[in-house]
């Protein structure tokens, strides 16, 4: 696993990365791998961390949101649903085979151990050349999510539905009351009454969903978390690895992407429920508000969307239309 943000020989690492890499390499280290040249590939909600020369990457949490033990349970669903996708041949990020496939615990944190895989064409590159070849790169990559889709749909473990949802977000929302980071009174009310709508709908998905197909899903977006290489696509990052319907997937990508999933698996996508869904994920991305004291950063990078979901009308059952 690697991402686009390796850091240049020299640059100064984040007190966080650096915190991350130390983790990283005594836990590497307790495994019997050597970290002589580690480097930060990604530095953000987690550190990547490449345990140079082994072909390794540790991704470290940079925020403890939940106890160790706690996200080591979700973890060990990633691990489940990834090792199971990897040994069928499937074009994924493989947990690292030269460790245990299971969650380590360091200094409070749960890390989980990758293959390093030496990403060409990274996102820096195409968003050079413009907006216009950015959505043409997300469109053909969700078309490649339909072949991930049809593999998962075959995943017999058992997963939690929409767990990136609930109970996911009802923390983080009761912490925006008490730190409301820029948010009314009354959006708040209408952050809290939306998450009571999606309560209900996950407390009854197949209900709700009584013509949608509910399988495993990525769970956070695999048209983004996708990685090229001089031998193809993989596709990573299964954190959120969940149950529902393909729509949550696709929240969010552009029209002229869902028109290409719909080309390339033969099947229409619920426009009224992708409208839900997409409802979700900005409430998803309301929720992200909590983390901004301890993450300044993710303040402005959010801003946009924060702004796209007070112009949106609130979610409702309603918008479901059926």
């Amino acid at each position: 696993m690697t991402r686009d943000q390796s850091e240049p020989a020299g640059t100064p690492r984040s007190e966080r990365a650096e915190r991350a890499v130390d983790i990283a390499v005594r836990a590497g280290n307790r495994l019997g791998l050597r970290a002589d040249e580690p480097r930060v590939l990604h530095d953000m909600f987690n550190v990547l961390v490449h345990l140079a020369p082994h072909p390794v990457v540790v991704r470290v949490p940079s925020l403890a949101l939940v106890p160790a033990e706690e996200l080591a349970v979700k973890q060990r669903r990633e691990l489940d649903v990834v090792g199971w996708l990897a040994d069928a041949g499937a074009p994924v990020v493989r947990p690292s085979p030269l460790v245990p496939r299971e969650p380590v615990e360091c200094d409070g944190r749960s890390l989980v151990f990758w293959e390093y895989v030496d990403e060409k064409d990274p996102m820096r590159e195409a968003a050079a050349d413009g907006m216009e070849a950015l959505e043409d790169r997300f469109v053909e990559q969700t078309g490649w999510a339909v072949e991930l889709h049809t593999l998962l749909a075959h995943y017999p473990g058992e997963l939690p539905a929409l767990s990136p949802l609930v109970p996911t977000l009802a923390p983080l929302l009761e912490a925006l009351r008490k730190d409301p980071q820029g948010l009314t009174p009354a959006e708040l009310d209408r952050a809290e009454q939306e998450y009571a709508v999606l309560e209900a709908f996950v407390a009854d998905l197949p209900g709700r969903c009584p013509a949608t197909r509910i399988q495993a899903l990525h769970g956070d977006g695999p048209s983004y978390n996708l990685l090229r290489t001089a031998d193809g696509h993989l596709f990573s990052d299964f954190e959120d690895v969940t149950r529902g319907p393909v729509e949550w997937d696709l929240a969010l990508v552009a029209p002229r992407a869902v028109a290409e999933y719909e080309r390339v698996s033969g099947r229409p996508v619920d426009r009224s429920l992708l409208g839900f869904m997409e409802g979700a994920r900005l409430l998803q991305i309301v929720g992200a508000l909590a983390v901004v004291p301890s993450m300044p950063e993710l303040g402005p990078m959010t801003a946009p969307t924060i702004d796209l979901w007070r112009q949106r009308a609130p979610l409702t059952a309603d918008v479901l239309g059926h």
